[in-house]
């Protein structure tokens, strides 16, 4: 599947989270020095291979020609991307913790005096100098010693004895089994690699075997271009080692910012012939079937790298492999298997990936089965790349590339990381969704300095992107760096767990005291409107928009935007409600009540009938951009619904038509967040039709989200959509009494289909099938013994279920 023009004209015009970070063209020369090496090392393919037996596969007929087109592997702390050259292959490796830079403090002096003289400027009207005064004197340049960023860990490189015409090649990614393969024959020899990466070793294991004995012939190779050293392990292994820079100089040389100390082993162990090493290069020789193993480890969690991937991977290669793959299977399919979706449509399984892709954009056809396997990759994503005792998933996952990859695949807390995780509760993967929560906490010590220096208030808070070290200052320009309610936007996921898992201790111990924190900080930080005289935030930015200030200038700051005043108010109603829960903090939650009653309106809507994005009513300069943050109430908060604030829910309607009708949706995590919009506005063609376009313009040949470039959010957000369009649950969840609606959203187009094992909050599990469009059957586990209301179109039942119970709802259809 060819590169598709407008990823590159949307990368140039637009492409970005919130800049377009230099750092791309050193991702693209990565992507070049290996596809030139894949193009010389090619050879003639010859017949076509057969489909494999499961639909639940990504597969290809040829292999990888760059990045993009490689296939995910992880173990959600270990990962690769698998090429599947015949000659040359590549497993591009990463760990999640390799990263350059430091904790650090870096302010400038007189924050609070500043945003007091900000303030005073915006309330007069002078919105040009208060820009000015933000930019020159209040926020901080970026790193000053060096960019912080995610780094590749380095390649395993395989070489093979050169071959002229391949036959029947395959390369193809079990999502089932979390296990990537490449088959094809050689002079009348078929050759099998199985890559997967085992969450239950702790190890990347590759098996490469031949269906005629002593034809396995291979050189392996540890490689990473910058700052480590490679050394031999014995006759059949490597050890990688060294020390994580940062900041590429001319030439393209990472110096700079240190980081994390790294290691990692190779072991290979054949099964007849013979292994060597030589020329840095372990080469294995007439055998029948051969393992590599591949470990890692960063000095990040406190260990010596160097003694723990040796550890980890001696014991994974003295398991053996059948022992190795079936643990890996079990604990993969623990959280796999919990939900199965079927659209139907599964003879289109037959052809491979990236043909499917380019008809979709040829023909404009549905595709039903690609839109399962993308929900189903989503949830393979998450569960590779997010896993307890892990890092919290980044712009790209696990799975970065280079040594200054796109936006250094650091923490954007202004949607991106939060979208990461939407789909974590509803698509049954509570535990995936843990090296979040510690993420968030992590930023509160230097949030704790942030809030005291720059805005002399109580509680914490960070800036609108930060790094594996929880850097909280705030940081570069205006238009993304003054901004302060990102935390509180994460913190909803904390209220979420609750919702959706009725885990007092995690709400006692973990959510209530982060949410109380954040609030405190707000407490500190609201001030009166003289014009109004109710509560706002600022001087800030709605993320990322720039607006036309009444006298004249173009910038980004005001008091109160939309975004702010919704977020807060969301805030301070969980702070209020688990309070009451637990029974603590009474005269906090009652200044908290107070408070909420004093803040300007959440949501305003503007005379032509759309919401405001400015509380003055202010026009924006990009009408089409990408973040639609004034809509922030509808999706992910509950605050605009359709069944109970109609008014809002329309003038959110004219809202996301008047951003589509103007370029909107042209980033891939920002076509995801449409479709989650249009499934609370209860409109499924809509949905479709915006998966549709996902799928069309901004996703790769492997289905990784293109921004573009590469960026997981959209692949996370589109998932979380999709189980939006067949369950619901937001409405009165907050009163402990949750809606859950089923097919809120369904697309004409999908006729018939089931879903089993979707979450809905009160902690239910959701089963459900349906024919020419109507439901004909649903079931409810109820997990707690919570009391709930279930809706089909204007059918409702109430139900007061046991915990453990299940519950047929006839009734419904």
């Amino acid at each position: 599947m060819k590169m598709k023009p407008h990823y590159l004209i949307a990368g140039l015009a637009l492409g970005l989270v919130c800049h377009l970070p230099a750092a791309v063209p050193s991702k693209q020369k990565l992507n070049d020095f290996r596809a030139k090496l894949l193009a010389q090392s090619a050879s003639e393919l010859k017949g076509e291979a057969a489909a494999p037996e499961s639909p639940d596969t990504l597969w290809y007929r040829q292999p990888a020609a760059n990045w993009n087109e490689a296939l995910p592997i992880g173990n959600g702390r270990i990962g690769g991307m698998v090429y599947g050259g015949v000659n040359r292959e590549w497993i591009q490796l990463n760990e999640d913790s390799l990263w350059t830079g430091a904790a650090i403090d870096y302010y400038k002096p007189n924050g609070p005096a500043l945003i007091k003289q900000a303030r005073e400027l915006i309330f007069a009207g002078k919105y040009g100098a208060a820009e000015k005064l933000i930019k020159n004197k209040f926020l901080s340049p970026r790193f000053p010693s060096g960019t912080h960023t995610y780094q590749m860990l380095g390649d395993l490189e395989l070489s093979f004895p050169k071959a002229g015409a391949v036959s029947n090649y395959r390369r193809d990614l079990d999502l089932d089994q979390a296990v990537a393969r490449v088959r094809y024959e050689v002079d009348g020899v078929g050759y099998l690699r199985e890559v997967f990466a085992s969450p239950a070793d702790d190890a990347i294991v590759v098996r490469i075997t031949s269906d005629q004995p002593g034809k396995v012939e291979f050189g392996a190779a540890l490689k990473r271009k910058f700052h480590a050293e490679v050394k031999p392990l014995g006759k059949d292994g490597q050890v990688m080692s060294g020390k994580a820079r940062s900041t590429v100089k001319k030439g393209g040389k990472p110096s700079g910012a240190e980081g994390v100390r790294f290691a990692a082993h190779m072991k290979v162990v054949p099964q007849g012939g013979a292994v060597t090493t030589s020329n840095g290069v372990v080469r294995v020789k007439g055998a029948d079937s051969a393992l590599i193993f591949i470990t890692a480890a960063t000095d990040f969690r406190g260990a010596d790298p160097l003694v723990l991937s040796r550890k980890q991977v001696e014991a994974a290669a003295g398991k053996g492999y059948q022992n190795l793959l079936e643990d890996h299977l079990a604990e993969h399919r623990r959280l796999y298997r919990r939900v199965k979706l079927d659209l139907g449509g599964e003879k289109a399984a037959k052809r491979p990936t990236d043909e499917r892709l380019n008809a979709l954009e040829e023909k404009g056809d549905p595709d039903l089965q690609l839109i399962t396997l993308y929900f189903n990759y989503g949830r393979y994503l998450l569960i590779s790349s997010s896993r307890p005792g892990g890092v919290a998933t980044n712009l790209q996952g696990l799975w970065a590339e280079g040594f200054m990859p796109p936006w250094n695949a650091d923490y954007h807390i202004n949607i991106n990381i939060q979208m990461n995780y939407w789909m974590a509760q509803p698509t049954n993967l509570s535990e995936c969704h843990e090296p979040f929560f510690d993420y968030i906490e992590s930023l509160v010590p230097s949030g704790r300095k942030t809030a005291r220096t720059l805005f002399d208030c109580d509680g914490f808070v960070a800036g609108h992107t930060s790094d594996i070290w929880g850097n909280a200052w705030l940081f570069g320009n205006n238009r993304y760096g003054m901004w302060v309610t990102g935390p509180a936007w994460c913190l909803r996921q904390f209220w979420e767990y609750w919702l959706f898992t009725g885990d007092r201790g995690f709400l006692e111990k973990r959510a209530y005291p982060i949410m109380k924190e954040s609030a405190e900080f707000f407490v500190d930080f609201l001030v009166q409107d003289p014009k109004t005289g109710k509560l706002v935030s600022g001087p800030t930015t709605s993320p990322e928009n720039n607006i036309k200030a009444p006298d004249g200038s173009r910038g980004s700051l005001s008091m109160g935007p939309a975004m702010d005043q919704q977020i807060i108010y969301e805030l301070f109603t969980h702070c209020i409600l688990a309070s009451g829960i637990l029974d603590k903090d009474a005269a906090f939650r009652e200044k908290l009540k107070t408070l909420r009653s004093q803040l300007d309106a959440p949501v305003k809507i503007g005379p032509d009938g759309r919401v405001l994005e400015w509380a003055e009513g202010l026009e924006e300069a990009s009408k089409g951009h990408r973040h639609i943050s004034h809509l922030y109430a509808l999706h992910p908060s509950w605050q605009i619904s359709p069944g109970t604030t109609p008014e809002w829910a329309a003038a959110a309607r004219k809202t996301i038509d008047f951003r589509l009708a103007h370029g909107g949706g042209h980033t891939g995590w920002s076509r995801a967040w449409i479709i989650n919009f249009f499934a609370r506005l209860l409109d499924g063609e809509k949905c479709g039709e915006n998966l549709q376009a996902l799928l069309v313009k901004s996703t790769l040949p492997n289905l990784l989200d293109v921004h573009p470039p590469f960026q997981i959010d959209g692949n996370f957000g589109a998932t979380a959509g999709i189980a939006e369009m067949l369950v619901q649950s937001h409405e009165r969840a907050n009163e402990g009494v949750p809606v859950v609606v089923l097919l809120p959203a369904l697309p004409e187009a999908w006729k018939n289909g089931k879903v089993s094992g979707l979450v809905a909050r009160g902690g239910f599990e959701v089963d459900l099938q349906w024919k020419d469009g109507k439901l004909s059957g649903a079931a409810l586990r109820s997990k707690r013994r919570t009391p709930c209301v279930v809706r089909y179109g204007a059918k409702t039942i109430e139900l007061k279920t046991e915990a453990g119970g299940s519950y047929d709802l006839k009734s419904l259809f």
